[in-house]
């Protein structure tokens, strides 16, 4: 059992600082040397809580291993626990510290918006919602959206479309062809009619699906009554789909409620969490995670860790998502101040269930059926980036103390014939890719389709801070990579030593890759900068492999950012070319819909609404831009 005499190797600062907190609830903060946050924790008594991390002895090693680095204490008092929860998370999300059990902050769950206009619309929406739309989700991913929307546009034949098109149809779309499109926009059906489907779409989303199959049932009637067949038919016509979709779903059933199932599993090092979701009665789906920062290097109980990471991830999941009434767990958890802090958040009753019956206990086993297949997989593809990892140190002939430390920055520049050129740089750690380290860079001041010239100033961009750093002798917060591949022969490797060379950096870090004959995967050529023979790896090595892996990302998000650069220019230009379109009517115009974007979706009537703009050149932009 490991120990650390913390008192003794602790910072007195520090120490002085410990003894002097309040008994009071609130967020802890430790800092090692370099100022990086090492973990941050909440208490009941600060000072009761801080204080047992500066004991005698300490068992847990990885505790002990934190405390060693302790330089620096920071602390925040609140009003309640429940308050220190949630800032705690919210600090955990915002700085990751590296003793933190940390999930991705995934972007924001999907929803199904219903709009609030004269002839509501549905759409797909992620942000933040208001009070002025409906809103139905979230849901686990973007396909289960429009699964739904699908399903609305089958059976209540809502529109979709945007409201410039809207305003500007003059007669029926495809969708009306097709069935799935009532054509409010050309009158082929009355306004009460219409407002009466998207009630009886927002009562389905909602679970009351055989209500509205009853209701439904009672319009057909009431139209053959008045002898109204085509309208009767039309109902008729819904009622079927409908009824083709309960059948379909007889067995998710489970009345409307709001449900997520947890399930956590901890094998191979490694932990999963699944989460599947049920809204309106409806299984609309899963999705999975993969805690980092978590310790199994000690003996503690797998049911233990499996509480830990079940909570963790409860707290960091829900502080600022929806939160259904009832959440159904695989592992038990005892944690009433964060319930009470996720209640007092979402303003109504959460119920934790551990032991489901019936169609409930079959989600939970599917949940954990679904994180046992989701973390098998990951730990084969970990397994075997491991190897292509050791491989491309063994080839470039590099010693690492922990390969999982190892880092590469790739770059690549992308334009097309000159026009909108960016350089991108993605990140390989801890055996995969970081895509929240990517970076671009929009390349300035050089003659068009110049790719040293951008290959130089992107390199330089990239390492001038962290070479001034050096110099001085300043602890850098950023990290230097043990390699840097450029996606390009002897051309661009020279230009990318002398900028090292100017810098006074290490040239030996700076691979190129040279494409072989025909482009083809497998025949590259590597071009060391500092004078190595050039090496080929041969079509089966797993180090070549990995390398063909990060250029080729290089390249994709370089290539991405050059078409959206691109696409915007040439959109921008296009308003530039409308005559009656100054520099001052584009500024306006782009202020008020907030990018070229938003003149594009804007109707003609909204167009007219901006100062200067007249209905003829307000018709001019909206045909432009199409």
């Amino acid at each position: 059992m490991s120990k650390i005499e913390s008192v003794e190797t602790a910072p007195v600062a520090v120490l002085e600082l410990v003894a002097s907190l309040p008994n009071l609830p609130g967020v802890y903060r430790y800092f090692d040397a370099n100022n990086q946050v090492l973990y941050v924790g909440k208490a009941r008594d600060l000072k009761k809580r801080v204080s047992s991390y500066f004991q005698k002895n300490i068992s847990s090693p990885r505790i002990a291993m934190m405390v060693a680095k302790i330089a620096r204490l920071e602390t925040t008092v609140t009003r309640s626990e429940a308050e220190a929860l949630i800032l705690e998370n919210n600090l955990i999300k915002a700085l990751k510290p590296r003793y933190n059990i940390l999930f991705r902050d995934d972007k924001s769950y999907p929803y199904l918006r219903i709009t609030s206009e004269a002839t509501p619309r549905m759409a797909y929406f992620r942000g933040a919602i208001d009070k002025k739309h409906q809103y139905f989700g979230p849901f686990p991913s973007s396909w289960a959206v429009k699964e739904s929307m699908q399903l609305l546009q089958k059976i209540f034949l809502l529109r979709s479309c945007e409201d410039s098109v809207f305003a500007n149809r003059t007669r029926p779309c495809l969708l009306h062809q097709i069935q799935r499109c009532s054509a409010p926009c050309v009158d082929f059906i009355s306004s009460t009619e219409y407002l009466s489907d998207v009630e009886d779409a927002s009562d389905f989303l909602r679970g009351k699906q055989t209500e509205v199959l009853k209701k439904l049932e009672y319009k057909m009637l009431s139209f053959s009554q008045k002898l109204e067949f085509e309208k009767a038919a039309i109902v008729r016509n819904q009622i079927t789909a409908l009824s083709k979709v309960l059948h379909q779903q007889s067995m998710e059933l489970a009345g409307d409620a709001d449900i997520d199932i947890v399930a956590v599993v901890v094998e191979g090092g490694r932990a999963c969490v699944n989460l599947a979701m049920v809204r309106g009665g409806r299984h609309l789906g899963d999705r999975s995670y993969f805690p980092t920062h978590l310790d199994l290097g000690h003996a503690a109980p797998i049911e233990d860790i499996e509480k830990e990471v079940m909570a963790a991830f409860i707290a960091q999941h829900y502080i600022d998502q929806f939160i259904p009434h009832q959440l159904i767990l695989n592992v038990e958890i005892d944690v009433p101040e964060l319930m009470l802090a996720l209640m007092e958040q979402c303003g109504h009753k959460i119920h934790l269930s551990f032991q489901p019956q019936e169609r409930k206990r079959a989600w939970l086993e599917m949940a954990e059926k679904g994180a046992r297949l989701a973390l098998t997989r990951a730990l084969s593809e970990q397994g075997a980036q491991q190897l292509r990892t050791q491989a491309l140190l063994e080839a470039l002939e590099i010693e690492v103390s922990d390969t999982e430390q190892f880092r590469v920055e790739c770059f690549d520049i992308s334009h097309t014939q000159g026009e909108a050129t960016q350089a991108s740089c993605v990140v390989y750690h801890h055996h995969s890719m970081q895509n929240g380290e990517y970076r671009r860079f929009n390349i300035r001041d050089i003659t068009p389709g110049d790719d040293y010239a951008a290959m130089r100033q992107v390199i330089y961009r990239r390492y001038e801070k962290f070479a001034a750093e050096h110099r001085d002798d300043v602890d850098s917060q950023d990290v230097m990579p043990d390699i840097i591949l450029v996606d390009g022969g002897k051309g661009q490797v020279e230009v990318a030593r002398k900028v090292f060379d100017e810098l006074g950096l290490n040239t030996s870090l700076i691979v190129g890759v040279a494409k072989g004959e025909g482009r083809k995967v497998g025949l590259e050529t590597l071009i060391f900068a500092d004078g190595r023979a050039p090496k080929e790896l041969g079509k089966e090595s797993a180090a070549l492999m990995l390398i063909a892996q990060i250029r080729d990302e290089a390249h994709r998000f370089a290539i991405t950012g050059m078409r959206a650069k691109r696409a915007k220019v040439r959109q921008i230009s296009k308003l530039e070319e409308i005559d009656g379109i100054g520099p001052k009517r584009r500024q306006k115009l782009l202020t008020r819909f907030g990018g070229i974007k938003g003149v594009e979706d804007a109707s003609v009537e909204d167009l007219m609404a901006v100062d200067g703009i007249s209905r003829v050149l307000a018709e001019e932009i909206y045909q432009r831009l199409r």
